[in-house]
């Protein structure tokens, strides 16, 4: 038999002086295949014409409807009701500036991050729009297209206990980006120039291995690994930046 389903989701506007912070529910009767994302437009079409959340692709590619469900940060598009009890909260995903309601702004955050961990291939030359492309192995193609499937959801960030307490912490969508180019051929950067972006404690050293990063990334990559990696890495970069004898 359907089960009667019942939201309480966050509202706030903060654009809105007369808006306050609150929890209202909503009730639905569950239909076989149903998402999250299915069910948010059911109630905004039906009962909340002005809640807020975000969605573009709707397959969990463009990271744009994750949110906190049931305290744990995930992809509305990708989370079917059948998986969730009966009593469901929606909450934004925190670490971010919120829009409203349900959605917030990872466009800055992940701006501010690609920018100071400066996220594209680094060269010596001006690219040859008319060249071919360089070849590659696909045993390292694979490899970087591994780290390539993030989609900046911020699921992740919103994991994380040190992103919790400091702000300017990077967070694993930024340091998988470093594992990302520094496996690249074609980003000519040394460990040493990473360790000036990462080797600090907004960067690797921040890292608590709490590894909620990991548990709740909702394309399943391989964080841990690379994490602990990194950590290796920057750490004897560290050591050889203070004592030079010491071998690569």
């Amino acid at each position: 038999m359907s089960r009667t389903l019942t939201f309480s989701i966050f509202r706030h506007n903060p654009r809105d002086p007369a808006s306050t912070p609150r929890v209202e529910s909503y009730q639905l009767t569950e239909a076989a295949g149903m998402t999250l994302f299915i069910a948010l437009n059911m109630i905004r079409e039906n009962q909340a014409p002005d809640l807020n959340f975000d969605f573009v692709c709707r397959a969990g590619v463009c990271g744009s409807c994750a949110m906190l469900i049931n305290g744990r940060p995930g992809l509305a598009c990708r989370t079917l009701t059948q998986t969730l009890p009966d009593h469901i909260t929606l909450y934004p995903l925190p670490g971010f500036a919120l829009i409203a309601d349900l959605s917030v702004n990872t466009g800055i955050w992940m701006r501010e991050m690609a920018e100071r961990l400066q996220t594209w291939v680094h060269g010596q030359d001006e690219p040859d729009v008319n060249a071919l492309e360089a070849r590659m192995e696909p045993e390292l193609a694979e490899e970087i297209y591994e780290l390539d499937r993030c989609i900046e959801c911020g699921c992740c960030v919103a994991a994380c206990g040190t992103a919790q307490m400091r702000p300017e912490f990077v967070a694993a969508v930024g340091l998988n980006k470093i594992a990302r180019f520094r496996l690249d051929p074609r980003d000519l950067r040394k460990d040493a120039d990473y360790y000036e972006l990462i080797g600090n404690d907004q960067g690797i050293f921040g890292c608590m291995s709490l590894l909620g990063c990991e548990d709740l990334c909702p394309k399943g990559l391989p964080l841990q690994t690379q994490l602990a990696f990194m950590r290796r890495k920057m750490a004897m970069q560290g050591i050889r930046k203070w004592i030079p004898l010491v071998p690569a």
